[in-house]
């Protein structure tokens, strides 16, 4: 039997974005923690998708974060049954809320070159390929 309340796959992408706004402005779960007057450890829950967020709360969190509420919910599927995420974009999200993910766009976003941009692109694609054939080879 599935308990309602527990937490989802959209409860989880709620979280992600938490911590990727969190972490795109440079503010600590210890500061988010005191700003809502809760414990660091409930923020950690809300960011991993293992407490849902109430509606209050989240609205709380967007203040905090300086977002506005309905940014948490964008490109999330409708489909209620399955309470699937945008699949298609999670890696993006999941990518953003690592601090390295959160750095890194940052970093690219200050480059004003075009061209650095697409050679920057490039480095990390080969990258990636070097990374792909070396698990195979190995």
């Amino acid at each position: 039997m599935n308990d309602e309340r527990s937490a989802n796959a959209v409860d989880r992408r709620l979280g992600q974005r938490v911590r990727t706004r969190r972490l795109e402005i440079g503010m600590s779960q210890e500061r988010l923690a005191e700003l809502l007057g809760v414990t660091f450890q409930q923020v950690q829950k809300y960011e991993k998708g293992v407490n849902r967020i109430a509606a209050s709360r989240l609205f709380d969190i967007a203040g905090a974060l300086d977002m506005p509420v309905a940014r948490f919910f964008e490109g999330l599927s409708s489909a209620r049954a399955t309470g699937v995420a945008d699949a298609g974009q999670g890696y993006i999200h999941d990518a953003l809320a690592t601090p390295e993910g959160a750095q890194l766009m940052s970093l690219f976003a200050s480059i004003k070159s075009i061209k650095v941009r697409r050679r920057v692109v490039e480095l990390v694609k080969a990258l990636t390929e070097e990374a792909s054939e070396g698990k195979r080879g190995s």
